[in-house]
């Protein structure tokens, strides 16, 4: 029960932020211009400082612990290149601009806010720094793969659009301090960067509640969004789990795999959407409605491991 509760007080704070959004938005206190300034701020802030504060707040010792970190990622690559193969029949019959976001939604879970919590409530530190690994195959596609759903540039330009994003940079500077053997930048920058990674969880939310504000509710529920759950939170989590199951390897480390791709969608998915011009307004219901059915689905997966 202690464990059910932690999950259910996580979900309830950022249903309590989303809230705020939404009633600031129906206040006029943001509004459209509001809104992609805020958005802004976090692609080209404050995301930035979270990727980068992924990267630098884990141990590294050697060992088991080591092999069990690169299976990690070979791990988590895998489930990557699952996702980005299932994506295209998956959603093949939606119109384009719910495709790019259902699409993304697959691609990007909700592994930092949610899932970072119930893996330390669950497994304890060494379950923390399992996730970190896992999320580390998982930003370089949200922000290649992931992002290229939402940018209409040529194939030509692509490339050198993405690696000048902010958040890309982030990934390289992160994956060179985290390799470093011993960090050369000052403690007060690092302060300053954790402070900043700190306003993630709260921008996000009132950005998607500001979003949601604007979606129609009669909608919210509509047969997509359910089905996008249906995938999200179970069917792929459990093909997931089934795939790995009979591999010879750390038992930890397929509950990480599960537990992880059975979060609900990343807050990003609006967040890029609205940025970009795609469907924000069905992107906010995705994440809203997912991540209240994690609720339940969540703690329904853990008895599997």
């Amino acid at each position: 029960m202690g464990v059910f509760s932690k999950m259910v007080s996580l979900q309830l704070m950022l249903f309590t932020l989303i809230a705020v959004g939404i009633a600031l938005k129906k206040l006029d206190f943001i509004d459209g211009k509001g809104r992609r300034l805020l958005s802004d701020l976090l692609i080209h802030v404050i995301l930035p400082c979270n990727i980068i504060q992924s990267f630098t707040g884990g141990v590294r010792p050697s060992g088991a612990f080591m092999r069990n970190c690169l299976l990690m990622l070979l791990l988590s690559s895998a489930i990557q290149v699952l996702v980005y193969l299932l994506n295209r029949p998956l959603f093949r019959r939606f119109p384009e601009h719910q495709r790019r976001v259902l699409c993304y939604g697959m691609i990007c879970s909700n592994s930092t806010f949610v899932g970072l919590p119930v893996a330390e409530a669950l497994f304890g530190d060494l379950g923390v720094m399992y996730t970190a690994m896992f999320q580390i195959p998982l930003r370089f596609t949200m922000w290649t793969a992931g992002l290229s759903l939402f940018t209409s540039v040529s194939k030509k330009d692509a490339f050198r659009k993405l690696v000048r994003h902010p958040c890309i940079v982030a990934v390289f500077l992160g994956l060179a301090l985290m390799c470093l053997p011993l960090n050369p930048v000052p403690g007060f920058v690092m302060d300053s960067v954790a402070a900043l990674n700190r306003c993630t969880t709260p921008v996000s939310m009132l950005v998607i509640g500001s979003i949601l504000a604007d979606a129609p509710l009669k909608s919210l529920f509509s047969p997509s969004v359910l089905y996008y759950s249906a995938l999200r939170l179970l069917a792929f989590p459990l093909l997931v789990w089934g795939l790995m199951l009979p591999l010879p390897m750390d038992g930890l480390l397929k509950s990480i795999c599960l537990l992880m791709t059975a979060m609900p969608a990343g807050s990003t998915t609006s967040i890029l959407a609205d940025r970009y011009g795609c469907d924000a307004a069905f992107a906010a219901q995705l994440v809203f409605v997912s991540t209240l059915l994690s609720i339940a689905t969540i703690p329904l997966l853990t008895l599997l491991v």
